[in-house]
């Protein structure tokens, strides 16, 4: 099972992980949770929208887009909040 994923030099711990391949491509579909005190850091890092992905436990790398995004929650600032986040991340050609 696939517990971290790393986008560019940040380690996620994830909940749901899938894998499917997309016409040769890469796609990963992820599931975390976000607290309200990782919140500015993992918003920061998102909305840089391409990323250099690792999926350590399957030895896999490439270069992905965000393809899409959801959380539960859009106002993380109140302290002791969790948010649920759904990414699915395609990779890219450089």
């Amino acid at each position: 099972m696939v517990n971290k994923i790393t986008l560019n030099d940040t380690v996620i711990g994830i909940e749901k992980y899938e894998e499917v391949t997309i016409s040769g491509l890469h796609k990963i579909i992820i599931d975390f949770k976000v607290t309200s005190e990782d919140y500015h850091d993992i918003s920061t890092l998102l909305y840089e929208g391409i990323f250099n992905i690792t999926v350590p436990e399957k030895g896999l790398s490439f270069k992905g887009a965000i393809q899409e995004y959801s959380t539960s929650i859009t106002n993380l600032y109140e302290n002791g909040q969790v948010g649920d986040y759904h990414v699915s991340l395609l990779e890219v050609k450089e």
